[in-house]
């Protein structure tokens, strides 16, 4: 690592971009809400290794926040996008490869009778809501309390320009809570449009939670005896603990879900797929965009799935975060140090006993960043079909410097 990183190329970057871009870059791109010597530039990836603009390697632990589900310049996606490239992108009306790729989600996942293409997981989020709304005639939207759902007005984090009535319709619940749930349906009661509940609960900086089936089970009944659309936002974890939907493993399916991160492999787009019940309000809602359309994202999600489908996507990823979770344990062990590991091994977070203030976390980042891994100390981590056991176990060996950075602490 540069000892001056104050004259790196990154930190000229981010003067450069603070001039044009308020507060130089925003929301969880923010590399300044990291630790010390976090880059927020990088110059390229390739499988699941990232160079930032200063020329520093490391093994990869958040995947791009998830959309690298294959790996970083994936030959076959990156192929397929060219191909197509080559004939068109974003033209008059939508290439061939639409009604493939809608067949081919709609053959992958269970629930889905039907499917509509966006851009970003906000999009999709936001057009599920809308689908319930006018699929049922009501307003209110069941929303669990620190579920993160996108960065509309109706479910962003920020209070920063959003006005009470953009959220006047919103009502709140405790994930995995079955009686929370039963009771804000209640207060909903002639006028619950959906639920929405992400795949598990993954809000930022606490331990995560799988999804409880009885909860779930509760979500679905809620949803059959009222005519709501049960909403499964999947954008975060889709295509990564299954390919039919997220809630495949526990037996509970939706009316409605929302994808994208995974889809493409880190070309830009997101999907809405349905059942026949909401087939007709899917129809007669607007929602629009100049680039939903175009061609080369879903050729390369076309080659993505395909990849996915091909090594058995989620089965790789459990083994790769299985093996960094057990390395995780033995590590911290060997140096005296309690952790908490918590969601699907696909999907894993990785806090410190008594790090109210987060240091310890920050010491350990800071220490394996150093050592050539990119750890997060606070957002759930992704695993990818890139990862194989060797990129694991450097990964262990960068840990294994930021455990004994976390051991001087005291």
């Amino acid at each position: 690592m540069p000892q001056d990183r104050a004259n790196s190329i990154d930190a000229a970057l981010r003067g450069r971009a603070r001039r044009v871009i308020p507060g130089g870059l925003w929301g969880h791109l923010n590399a300044a809400n990291l630790p010390e010597g976090y880059p927020q530039f990088f110059a390229s990836g390739e499988g699941c290794r990232l160079r930032d603009a200063d020329g520093r390697e490391f093994v990869d632990l958040m995947c791009a926040w998830g959309p690298m589900v294959v790996g970083y310049r994936h030959p076959a996606v990156e192929e397929a996008a060219r191909r197509q490239a080559e004939r068109g992108d974003a033209m008059n009306g939508p290439a061939p490869v639409l009604v493939e790729l809608a067949e081919t989600l709609v053959e992958m996942i269970p629930h889905a009778d039907w499917c509509l293409f966006e851009k970003n997981g906000t999009d999709a989020t936001t057009a599920c809501v809308t689908i319930a709304r006018a699929g049922t005639g009501r307003r209110k939207v069941l929303v669990a309390r620190g579920s993160y759902h996108g960065a509309a007005p109706w479910c962003t984090p920020s209070l920063a320009g959003v006005t009470a009535e953009d959220r006047a319709h919103i009502l709140h619940f405790d994930y995995n809570d079955a009686a929370s749930l039963q009771a804000a349906a209640e207060d909903a009661k002639g006028d619950l449009a959906a639920v929405i509940v992400t795949a598990f609960r993954h809000d930022m900086g606490r331990d995560l939670e799988l999804p409880d089936p009885d909860f779930a089970r509760t979500a679905r009944e809620i949803c059959n005896a009222t005519g709501a659309a049960l909403i499964l936002d999947d954008v975060r974890a889709g295509f990564r603990l299954h390919l039919g939907g997220s809630w495949e493993t526990i037996g509970v399916r939706p009316d409605l879900a929302a994808y994208s991160k995974a889809i493409a492999n880190g070309h830009a787009l997101s999907a809405v797929t349905g059942g026949d019940a909401f087939r007709d309000a899917a129809m007669r809602i607007y929602t629009t965009g100049s680039f939903w359309c175009a061609a080369v994202p879903m050729a390369a999600a076309m080659a993505t799935l395909a990849e996915l489908r091909r090594v058995d996507g989620p089965a790789h990823m459990r083994a790769m975060g299985d093996r960094l979770r057990l390395g995780l344990d033995a590590l911290a062990a060997r140096h005296g140090i309690g952790i908490r590991q918590s969601g699907p091994p696909q999907m894993p977070l990785l806090l410190f006993e008594g790090d109210s203030d987060w240091q310890r976390g920050a010491a350990f980042c800071a220490a394996a960043l150093r050592a050539g891994a990119y750890f997060h100390p606070r957002h759930n981590m992704f695993l990818s079909c890139a990862h194989a056991p060797s990129d694991i176990d450097l990964a262990l060996q960068a840990a294994d410097e930021g455990f004994a950075a976390v051991a001087r602490m005291g």
